[in-house]
């Protein structure tokens, strides 16, 4: 069986698969307050299907994959789909990504069924900030949710943590202290333009130097760290003596598309090679036929791009393809 190698020797094993594009909560970079069109429920791919393609990646040479959303924890059964995914042969890993509103109930399940570890969204540790960004919501819920994966053994926890110009710089320090004195690994993102290429996003975007500089400012000495598993395209450090970590994911001040090894698949079916660029391929035309749904996964290596080219949207370069209209949520972050 071929691997997944794209045109730029890519060898990619990482798929994530977005199981559906609600959520419980309205995050101001993510989605607006109001408006949004969700799909309806018979569009998502059925546990079943999704599993039929996951199985087809596997043979393709995945041993990868983490469930997002949306917020995939607002879709019932996922421990079943995550039994399923754990039980394919080759399969190494399996995490979530989720703002942890819903993980506490359902942690030690999750937990059985096969899922490793958790990512758990938390960009304030504000309670009246928390309102401010993802407009409802109850930040007490979260510290609950990563309070219920450590129990279940969801390790090692990160917290992903979308910096916003004028919105939450001035925590930054704060999260480097948590990541000091409890084992978690904050990860600090910046903000991506993934569907709305608008002044909400120029005006908030800041770059991950201003991370280096707080703590700098603080005082604190920094060592290089390989990071806990899984930490993918973050540039990790630790704070010397610290019970975790933190990193930074730049994908618009340092690209890291040089070292892409992952697809996702949207919870309406389809492949997407690349987050950023509108290239999408529906598997709904080769459920049924392995041999077809394999070189599904080829195309998709043969149409993915060397890289997205962000940078060049915030210096208002021309582009040479087309971005996405899917907002992340419809996506799968």
């Amino acid at each position: 069986m071929p691997a997944l190698i794209d045109r730029f020797g890519r060898k990619h094993t990482y798929l994530r698969i977005s199981v559906t594009d609600r959520c419980n909560l309205r995050c101001l970079y993510c989605m607006p307050e109001e408006g949004m069109v969700f799909m309806d429920q018979d569009k998502l791919l059925s546990y079943a299907h999704i599993l039929e393609v996951a199985e087809s990646a596997v043979r393709m040479g995945i041993r990868k994959f983490r469930i997002t959303g949306g917020e995939p924890l607002v879709r019932p059964g996922l421990d079943e789909l995550i039994a399923g995914l754990s039980a394919l042969p080759g399969v190494d890993d399996i995490s979530l990504t989720t703002n942890g509103l819903l993980l506490a109930p359902q942690a030690r399940k999750l937990k059985e069924a096969g899922l490793k570890r958790v990512n758990i969204s938390l960009d304030t540790l504000d309670a009246t900030r928390f309102k401010f960004i993802a407009r409802r919501g109850d930040l007490n819920k979260v510290f609950e949710g990563v309070e219920a994966a450590a129990e279940a053994g969801l390790t090692p926890i990160k917290l992903n943590c979308v910096l916003l110009k004028g919105v939450n710089e001035d925590e930054i320090g704060k999260f480097l202290k948590l990541s000091q004195e409890q084992p978690l690994h904050v990860r600090f993102i910046e903000y991506m333009p993934i569907g709305h290429d608008d002044e909400n996003w120029r005006n908030h975007y800041l770059p991950l130097s201003r991370v280096l500089e707080e703590a700098e400012k603080l005082g604190f000495s920094l060592r290089h760290d390989e990071g806990p598993k899984g930490s993918g395209p973050s540039e990790n450090w630790r704070i010397e003596g610290g019970a975790g970590t933190f990193g930074l994911i730049h994908p618009i001040s340092d690209q890291f598309c040089k070292n892409c090894n992952r697809l996702r698949l949207t919870a309406d079916g389809n492949i997407k090679p690349c987050l950023y660029w509108m290239d999408e391929l529906n598997v709904r035309q080769a459920l049924g036929s392995g041999e077809a749904m394999d070189r599904l996964f080829l195309r998709a290596m043969d149409i993915k791009p060397e890289n997205h080219e962000m940078a060049a949207l915030l210096a208002g370069e021309k582009l040479s393809h087309v971005p996405t209209e899917r907002r992340m949520s419809q996506i799968g972050g």
